[in-house]
């Protein structure tokens, strides 16, 4: 009799596993068909950044902390900010809904960023998963968007710091073609004022935004990606 019970534990066991398994690979085949469908490595998104992305967004889903888990917000700071870097995908409808420019933090480097805080004062970006909250007005920012960091010791000092998503006549391509670069903040991510509204009015109330970069200390460390 014991021995029957093992044996049916032992196949539950497999049944369950399997079961699991599956709907994993499930997962990953439906994000990497939206890959493909949006020809996102077209526009400069590497597959490994997306599904980075997505793994996060899976995990704060699952852990209750997103009210929109259908939108997904990706800053890529491995690329030129010359480039644009920002991607706003419905991962439900598989649209890119936006694709345009954004800044970096004046002391997380000059075209590219390459150093990165969660220090208040560094004027620096920090990496990592936030989870976006509600629209503001700022006194000196205009329209903005607060964001909350979600990982310890990497971005949670986001909302301390006064981190939003705002705009700037220095994210735009017009500075670009007079200075070489973007200009840069004071570690928040800063979009074209023409691209504030619409991407905001898109992406708050509970959506989550990864901002990356390859930084292998982040990458190894971060429970949501491990």
């Amino acid at each position: 009799m014991i021995k029957m019970i093992t044996i049916f534990l032992l196949l539950l066991f497999q049944v369950v596993n399997n079961a699991r398994v599956t709907k994993i690979e499930v997962v990953i085949a439906e994000n990497s068909d939206i890959y493909s469908v949006l020809k996102l490595s077209e526009i400069g998104l590497k597959a490994e950044v997306f599904n980075y992305a997505i793994k996060g967004l899976k995990k704060l889903e699952t852990n209750g902390k997103l009210h929109n888990s259908d939108i997904i917000s990706i800053v890529d700071y491995s690329q030129s900010s010359n480039k644009k870097r920002l991607y706003v995908i419905d991962l439900k409808n598989q649209k890119l809904l936006f694709n345009t420019y954004v800044a970096h933090g004046k002391n997380t480097g000059e075209e590219f960023a390459k150093n990165f805080s969660n220090e208040e004062g560094s004027l620096k970006s920090s990496l990592g998963f936030y989870v976006t909250e509600l629209p503001i007005m700022g006194s000196h920012t205009g329209f903005s968007l607060l964001i909350n960091g979600v990982e310890q010791g990497v971005n949670d000092n986001a909302l301390k710091r006064s981190i939003i998503v705002h705009s700037a006549d220095y994210a735009t391509e017009t500075f670009i073609q007079k200075n070489g670069r973007l200009g840069r903040s004071w570690g928040c991510p800063v979009l074209p004022p023409d691209m504030i509204k619409p991407v905001i009015e898109t992406i708050k109330g509970g959506t989550c935004l990864f901002i990356y970069n390859l930084n292998e200390n982040y990458i190894c460390s971060s429970s949501l990606l491990n």
